[in-house]
């Protein structure tokens, strides 16, 4: 077991195109940590930087007490774990998890050991004898984390290993994987494109844009305290809601004015966010999470300056909560940021929805909530759960 250290490690291809940019992470040991981003953000470039196979340009890779710049990938005491599973066709479950002890010819009995144990654990005591092509999509995968496991080694490296699987089974794998992980206290570095699958997993998560680290953190710290827009936005399903607004602040008091609408900050955010005061008179991107909205009519208090005035659009029934899509009367917020954003979940024009000058928001509310379609419907807004960012840096203020 060990602890991972990357100090500036950067990666440009020789084309000129830079695959990771200077990053600094400390994974500590036993932890699992997950990389995430974007298709192209450089989140499985830097997971073989750490496994060697792709030589780093710049920076250290430590792991353990030791530099591995210029150690070989087989050298590195790692395990990877891929999209694919990687497994012989024409060997057994048992052979594929052993290969690896008998390359390093380690007795028949220790062998036999080792793998048993780890089938157990596993729940792959039955298939031993089976060939890859005569298990489910499921199994495969437990047999190719198996023949991670049975080496025993310092870390687990897995590159999206259970994209290839269907929703439900993704959710049973993700609980399994991480049971696992915890138990062994194997540090490992995973890497997903999916946001859910890193909120749920990782004890730290790492959100990568264009090479560029954009945060690394605990997951509750990201969902309620993004770094800059691209986390905010990219974290969190519905998607954070975000409008321009205008900030004000007299008589103690804090105001953000959008689409004809004025809400006043909770006191206690207004001041945790003491930079915010700074943005009087200034237009900022407010951004609102979908479960800071609910039903006035449920909500215990919704006091004046804390509750806007909708009709929604469409009632999505979700049986544990009703997804309340609304309009407002303001251009969305098309920052560099936003339109990444938007490209990679297949928003295809931007331009056009911003000459409409109106933007959709969506409110998590109550199931017990009377919303419908076209009637109208106060939102209560939790105030302190307001995010406010620089307009030109996408920082996050405060």
């Amino acid at each position: 077991m060990a602890e991972i250290v990357l100090d500036g490690v950067r990666k440009v291809y020789p084309d000129g195109t830079t695959g990771v940019a200077g990053v600094d992470l400390v994974i500590p040991d036993g932890r699992l940590a997950v990389l995430v981003g974007p298709s192209g953000c450089g989140k499985t470039t830097l997971l073989r930087c750490v496994a060697g196979l792709e030589a780093i340009t710049d920076g250290t890779v430590k792991i353990g007490d030791r530099v591995v710049n210029d150690v070989s990938p087989k050298d590195r005491d790692l395990a990877m774990v891929f999209q694919d599973y990687a497994l012989y066709p024409q060997m057994s479950v048992y052979d594929n998890m052993a290969f690896s002890l008998k390359l390093r010819r380690m007795p028949k009995a220790d062998v036999r050991r080792r793998v048993d144990d780890v089938a157990r654990t596993l729940g792959l005591s039955e298939l031993m004898a089976k060939k890859p092509g005569q298990l489910s999509g499921g199994q495969r995968q437990r047999v190719a984390m198996g023949r991670a496991i049975v080496r025993e080694p310092q870390a687990f490296l897995m590159d999206e290993p259970l994209s290839n699987l269907d929703a439900k089974l993704r959710v049973q794998m993700r609980s399994e994987l991480r049971r696992t992980q915890r138990d062994l206290g194997v540090t490992t570095i995973y890497v997903t494109h999916d946001q859910t699958e890193a909120m749920t997993m990782g004890d730290m998560v790492a959100v990568m844009k264009k090479g560029v680290l954009q945060q690394w953190d605990a997951p509750d710290a990201l969902y309620n305290r993004p770094a800059n827009l691209f986390v905010a936005g990219f974290i969190g399903s519905p998607a954070m809601n975000m409008v321009e607004a205008r900030v004000e602040a007299a008589d103690g008091r804090v105001t953000a004015a959008f689409a004809g609408l004025t809400l006043e900050v909770d006191p206690e955010a207004a001041a945790a966010r003491p930079g915010l005061r700074g943005y009087a008179g200034r237009s900022v991107v407010l951004g609102l999470r979908p479960e800071a909205l609910e039903d006035a009519g449920i909500a215990r208090e919704a006091p004046p300056g804390r509750t806007l005035d909708v009709e929604p659009e469409l009632c999505e029934a979700l049986g544990s909560d009703l997804l309340v899509h609304f309009g407002l009367d303001a251009e969305p917020v098309l920052t560099e940021d936003i339109l990444e954003l938007a490209a990679e979940t297949g928003l295809d024009e931007p331009d056009a929805a911003a000459g409409e000058r109106r933007t959709t928001w969506v409110a998590r509310v109550s199931p017990r909530s009377g919303a419908r379609e076209g009637e109208p419907l106060k939102l209560a807004v939790d105030t302190g759960q307001l995010h406010f960012f620089d307009p030109e840096s996408g920082t996050a203020i405060g």
